[in-house]
């Protein structure tokens, strides 16, 4: 198990461990509260990839890798994933009026 100390290695590398094997490959996301810290593992029982953060501006990027590998398992290993974004623009819905009270 080794720790990787850069984003963009974390995530090439573990986007090419999937890729490599998809059927056996797992990613786990572990919050310890008391910590404040977040880890995120890569493997594939022969090759493990880890990231430790305690930064908050990190969780933009994990959403950004949730979003990848969500793509990766839906439309397989060979799925395009330059468009992925961390957030989808269909999801932002215009408020609605009339539903709360007046300020």
């Amino acid at each position: 198990m080794v720790y990787i100390t850069s984003w963009d290695e974390f995530v090439e590398r573990s986007v090419q461990l999937f890729r490599t094997d998809p059927q056996s490959s797992r990613y786990v996301m572990k919050y310890r509260h008391c910590d404040g810290k977040l880890i995120l593992k890569v493997t594939d029982n022969r090759e493990c990839l880890k990231f430790k953060t305690d930064q908050a501006q990190d969780a933009k990027k994990m959403e950004k890798l949730n979003n990848i590998f969500f793509t990766l398992m839906a439309r397989g290993p060979d799925a395009d994933i330059t468009e992925v974004s961390g957030k989808e623009q269909a999801e932002t819905q215009p408020s609605k009026k009339g539903r709360g009270r007046r300020q």
